[in-house]
């Protein structure tokens, strides 16, 4: 056995009073042991990111604080591998006492203020934001470090690269599982059974113990807590939502707490709302028409009821479109001349050949992000210049475009307005109703004498804001920049990072050795968000294609691991150049015009622009870390870099994605700076 493995091996203390000999496990089954750990940990911190947002209103809008504060628990778990009094078997009850607390202590986050919108109630109330923010993400980073101490201990058992492969394969698992579930719809029962099973794996007990007796309390607190959610009453889940139906005349559906659609009589709809877009639509003939945001099934019905001879009903979320087709009195999903789609919008617009007599945007807010890594809503690239645009493209000689929503603020109704003038080259239609900027209607055509405007839009704000854009999706935000309280919980969640790694890890002085380390975790996350981000554009912000995603960065993430134990490169800065031109290259090639390639040729090369640097990046992180003295210091020390790139992505409402890059090349640039004395090459020493 190599040096590394022995000396991580007298680091190992036992994870529970009746664990075993850990020599023992290295020989027989750590292998095992920590691709377990490892989906464990990825599997939590992905059934966090969804469960939480379900359980504290609006926090899906900030499911990224949540991201955040895992890595921070990781990154601290990792630090106190070596640490004498090992939290791993108390890992259970801190998970449990997690999920009691948001379940039984109920809070909401407060959404006033009005630079950035969030859809749902109209109230607001509950504690400042910033506060609750900074609570989720502390008490999320306390159970991840308790789960991620037991993966440390085990990690350092093993050389470097071996490690982080092993971790790597666990973590792949992970996201698959997971994504099965998701794609079973499963609710959150499934979750804890998946992680209660888990741990009692790992933990083995041989004899009754109280820690014995408290890991198996905690674990069935877990699953009854989280089965009694599952069983609630009109309570079921989506891929995207814990949804709760009130069944009725007018069935009712909130999402993750918070009001979202009620199922309408056609002849019952608030006609003077939902009616508006075919009013301003001179009488003909409505051969195609296409109604993103379909939702239940209201403005489908509306289409049918006034003449549509064929309706694309396009809804990401196909536990909605089910309670529609279930419950709708109307019985709109049921009708021959409707075509239902599961699928992004913007996705669905650039994939159809079909040309439409109306589009209409029907309320498509999702109340959530595309993931917990990203800024970015699921219907952010539905109201971009360019998805206007491309919807235009899509309309008949004489048809029309259509949007409406209650846009709350006016500054909303006045950009959107100035896209469409943009895209037409004339001002729309616009009728609002109960007070400026409430519900409002949008309509525009190519053809002038298609539409019949009582009141055509003019500026109401001063400056208006400008269109929103692919590169930068942020339609809700009124001015590029990122807002106060923002600002405020970042400082807030920095400060509390600051002492939790000073208290777990004591001196932060041995950190300083793995800096370019902690510079290569900052730069790798905001690279990791840049592909999401592009690829949710280029096809769609579907949670399978996110899932993807993630999946393909991983094997990119594999598959340099592989080849950097298998070869030792005789001049490590050449990496770092490589790596420079791949985000070059990245940086000159615009997404819009991988938008205008066939489907299999822009997968092609999206994965080829996103992976090749993914792919020369971890290069770049494995050629150093093998070679690391100590393996769980390092890569804590990469995974608080990590952390602090999840808060650098909030630059990205300033300067928008693409900007993100030179972040990027900055940070690996610094890495380069600070670990120069590591990137000599190395000695060949002759045999005999």
């Amino acid at each position: 056995m190599d040096r590394l493995s022995r000396d991580g091996m007298n680091q190992v203390t036992s994870t529970t009073a009746t664990a075993g000999d850990p020599r023992q496990e290295v020989a027989s089954g750590s292998r095992v042991r920590l691709v377990l750990l490892s989906f464990l940990m990825l599997f939590v911190e992905l059934a966090l990111i969804r469960w939480t947002g379900s359980n504290v209103v609006h926090l899906s809008y900030f499911s990224n604080f949540v991201l955040l504060g895992s890595f921070l628990g990781i990154g601290i778990g990792f630090l106190r591998a070596d640490k004498r009094h090992n939290l791993f078997p108390y890992a259970p009850v801190a998970l449990a006492l997690l999920v009691a607390f948001v379940r039984f202590f109920p809070v909401e986050i407060q959404r006033s203020g009005s630079d950035l919108l969030f859809f749902g109630t109209l109230r607001s109330s509950g504690p400042p934001r910033e506060l609750v923010l900074a609570v989720i993400f502390v008490t999320v980073a306390a159970a991840m470090a308790f789960i991620a101490e037991g993966v440390a201990r085990t990690f350092v058992t093993f050389e470097p690269l071996e490690a982080y492969r092993l971790d790597i394969l666990g973590s792949i698992a992970g996201i698959v599982g997971f994504s099965a579930l998701s794609f079973l719809r499963a609710p959150p029962l499934a979750w804890g059974v998946v992680v209660g099973v888990v741990f009692l794996l790992l933990y083995r007990p041989r004899s009754v113990s109280s820690h014995v007796l408290l890991q198996a309390a905690a674990i069935l607190g877990l699953v009854v807590i989280l089965g009694l959610e599952s069983f609630a009453s009109g309570t079921s889940w989506s891929p995207y939502y814990k949804v709760t139906v009130r069944e009725g005349t007018a069935p009712f559906v909130r999402v993750n707490g918070v009001p979202h659609q009620a199922l309408f009589k056609t002849s019952e709809n608030p006609p003077v709302l939902y009616t508006r877009a075919y009013e301003r639509i001179r009488p003909g003939r409505l051969d195609d028409v296409l109604v993103i945001g379909a939702g239940g099934g209201n403005d489908v019905a509306l289409a049918l009821e006034h003449g549509a001879r064929h309706v694309d009903a396009v809804e990401i979320d196909p536990r909605l479109y089910e309670i529609g087709a279930d419950l709708h009195p109307d019985r709109p999903y049921d009708d021959a001349r409707v075509d239902v789609h599961i699928d992004d919008g913007r996705a669905f617009l650039e994939r159809t050949d079909r040309r439409y007599d109306l589009i209409l945007f029907a309320l498509p807010d999702s109340l959530t992000l595309v993931s917990g890594q990203s800024s970015l809503r699921l219907e952010s690239y539905l109201f971009t210049q360019e998805a206007v645009e491309s919807a235009r493209e899509h309309l008949k000689p004489h048809g029309a475009f259509a949007m409406y929503n209650y846009y709350l603020e006016q500054w909303l109704v006045d950009r959107l307005a100035n896209t469409l003038d943009e895209a037409y080259g004339r001002p729309p239609c616009v009728d609002s109703f109960g007070g400026e900027g409430r519900f409002s209607v949008l309509v525009n055509s190519d053809d002038p004498d298609t539409l019949r405007c009582d009141r055509v839009w003019e500026a109401v704000t001063d400056p208006v804001p400008e269109p929103a854009t692919d590169d930068h999706p942020f339609p809700y935000l009124r001015e590029r920049g990122v807002p106060l309280f923002y600002l405020v919980t970042i400082a807030l969640i920095l400060a509390a990072s600051l002492v939790g790694v000073r208290v777990a890890s004591g001196r932060l002085r041995r950190m300083v050795t793995y800096a370019d380390l902690f510079f290569m975790g900052a730069a790798f996350l905001l690279l990791e968000t840049k592909s999401v981000v592009q690829f949710a554009l280029l096809f769609g912000t579907t949670w399978f294609v996110n899932a993807l995603t993630f999946t393909g960065i991983l094997l990119s993430v594999l598959a340099a691991v592989e080849v950097a134990r298998r070869v030792t490169f005789r001049n490590p800065p050449r990496l770092y150049a490589a790596l420079l031109v791949a985000l070059l290259a990245a940086w000159t090639v615009p997404l819009e015009r991988l938008l205008s390639l066939p489907v299999g040729l822009r997968f092609a090369a999206a994965v080829m622009v996103a992976f090749t640097p993914i792919f020369l990046a971890n290069l770049v992180f494995a050629q150093r870390f093998k070679d690391v003295s100590s393996s769980a210091p390092a890569f804590g020390a990469n995974l608080l870099g990590a952390m602090i790139g999840g808060l650098l992505e909030y630059g990205a409402l300033l300067v928008g994605y693409r900007a993100l890059l030179v972040v990027v090349a900055v940070l690996y640039g610094l890495a380069f700076v600070f670990g120069r004395a590591h990137l000599r090459a190395p000695l060949v020493v002759a045999d005999g």
